[in-house]
């Protein structure tokens, strides 16, 4: 079951209508729903996995427990390794257990070794299980370093965990967040729904009619890398930035909509990184939870920007790579993580990583300088050609890909695998970019307008424009779905 489905919206509908107007006056009701609804939401996919969830949910909800009970600082430690093994051990074995059997077997292939795969299991990767994990280990965290106490109500916090609206892509919440809303009443909200409702709206015109038209060039010319001239394969690389974009921003958008019916509200993820100044302010603004997530759980444990240059670099590097491989089990994701550190250590040695963070291109006049706009195009290029190892293959097609974009000058115009014209993409990206650009200073309202005229033409050219470029034959789900 996926957002940008008719099977989910029955769904919702049930469960709201549900949740307002059946047990509107019962909390614990409501959260038991909230759980029932997140299982049936995650076991449309596969039920099975359905025990890892519980079994992550019961690890982390008595480790919580036990740490708090205990004031000696070596059990409560204990107890939180616990959470990090168990966590990490799951996490491992069904994402990267293969990668690493493979890695094994290609190092000893260099030395002149053969050995064969027999080790290899064919073991399906759990959707979602990169986000739990992460969440509910937070969770332990927090209690460790008594930011927070533990919840002695198991609902609620199972219900915290499978929260259905987050579940799946994130955002990846603290407890002190989505866990402190699920504990207490919620009160209807008619212009919290209606919000909610617009959020949703706005997401799915970014899935369906940006992310989804463009996925088949790219998949062509990712596909074809080798076949096609230097402006191509620079094309299918600008692209895949504003369908990853279009992507997992839309699928936030939807999931902070959702929530909001609900009556919860989560943490922004995506606040318009397409215009960020540098490569720290990108990460400010790109996949805001997974950010703050290693922030608090990993970069400051490591020290932080305390101690020495090289050993804020070197938390810096150890950051990033770790956050390449949380995206996939492939060598693609950690050189993309390595050169973001590459990026990012610059900007931090001249002490400008933190100078854009309360501020937004234009912030004062609606048109940005002409600076602003070069420090744009500058890291939307850099973005944008770390993206050609997210995307690829294997690290030989990424290198392969990079290698003919320097050296394949020849041009040719390129052609929709499907035949349509591509003069109606790059029209449709300029005019998307542009209307973000006009509502930049707020990610929560995409159709903030006094006029009511104006919100019912937004509203009209958006559906409009949905039902015009929806394609049932191909693949509608979200890219990070395999995160």
């Amino acid at each position: 079951m996926v957002f940008n489905s008719i099977e989910f919206f029955i769904f919702l509908s049930i469960v709201f209508i549900l949740y307002w107007f059946v047990f509107k006056k019962y909390l614990k009701a409501q959260n038991v729903l909230i759980l029932v609804a997140s299982y049936v939401f995650y076991g449309w996919w596969d039920w099975r996995f359905l025990s890892l969830i519980l079994l992550s949910t019961i690890v982390d909800y008595f480790v919580a427990l036990s740490i708090d009970a205990n004031s000696e600082k070596k059990i409560r430690k204990r107890w939180l390794w616990v959470s990090v093994i168990f966590n990490i051990g799951l996490l491992g074995f069904f994402k990267y257990y293969n990668f690493f059997v493979d890695s094994w077997i290609d190092m000893f292939s260099l030395f002149g070794y053969t050995m064969k795969s027999t080790w290899t299991l064919h073991v399906i990767l759990p959707i979602g299980i990169s986000f739990y994990t992460f969440q509910t280990m937070s969770y332990s965290f927090d209690v460790y370093y008594k930011k927070l106490k533990p919840t002695r109500d198991f609902l609620s916090f199972a219900a915290f965990v499978s929260f259905f609206p987050q579940l799946v892509a994130g955002p990846i919440e603290r407890a002190s967040n989505l866990l402190s809303q699920l504990l207490n009443k919620r009160n209807f909200s008619y212009e919290q729904v209606v919000g909610g409702l617009k959020l949703i709206l706005w997401g799915l015109f970014k899935k369906v009619v940006i992310a989804d038209s463009i996925g088949p060039i790219v998949d062509d010319i990712f596909s074809n890398y080798g076949t096609y001239p230097a402006s191509t394969l620079i094309l299918g690389v600008t692209l895949f930035s504003f369908q990853v974009y279009g992507d997992f921003s839309g699928y936030s958008d939807i999931a902070i909509g959702t929530a909001k019916l609900f009556g919860v509200e989560l943490m922004s993820n995506f606040k318009f990184p397409q215009f960020s100044r540098n490569v720290a302010e990108y990460w400010q603004r790109w996949h805001v939870s997974l950010s703050t997530w290693f922030r608090h759980y990993l970069y400051i444990p490591l020290g932080g920007s305390k101690g020495s240059k090289l050993k804020s670099i070197r938390n810096i590097s150890i950051v990033f790579l770790v956050s390449g491989f949380w995206h996939g089990a492939n060598w693609t994701f950690i050189f993309w993580g390595g050169f973001h550190a590459l990026a990012f250590i610059p900007v931090f040695l001249m002490g400008r990583n933190a100078i854009y963070k309360d501020s937004v291109v234009g912030q004062n006049t609606f048109f940005p300088t002409l600076t602003e706009i070069g420090q744009v195009l500058l890291t939307f290029s850099i973005v944008t050609f770390s993206r050609i190892f997210f995307r690829s293959e294997s690290i030989t097609d990424a290198f392969a890909f990079i290698k003919y974009i320097f050296t394949n000058f020849d041009y040719a115009p390129y052609h929709h695998p499907m035949g349509y014209r591509m003069v109606d993409f790059y029209v449709l990206i300029i005019l998307f970019t542009l209307y973000e650009y006009a509502i930049r200073k707020d990610e929560r309202s995409p159709f903030k307008f006094k006029s009511k005229v104006v919100r019912f033409v937004c509203y009209t050219l958006v559906i409009l424009s949905m039902l015009l470029f929806y394609d049932d034959g191909i693949d509608r789900s979200f890219i990070y779905f395999q995160f």
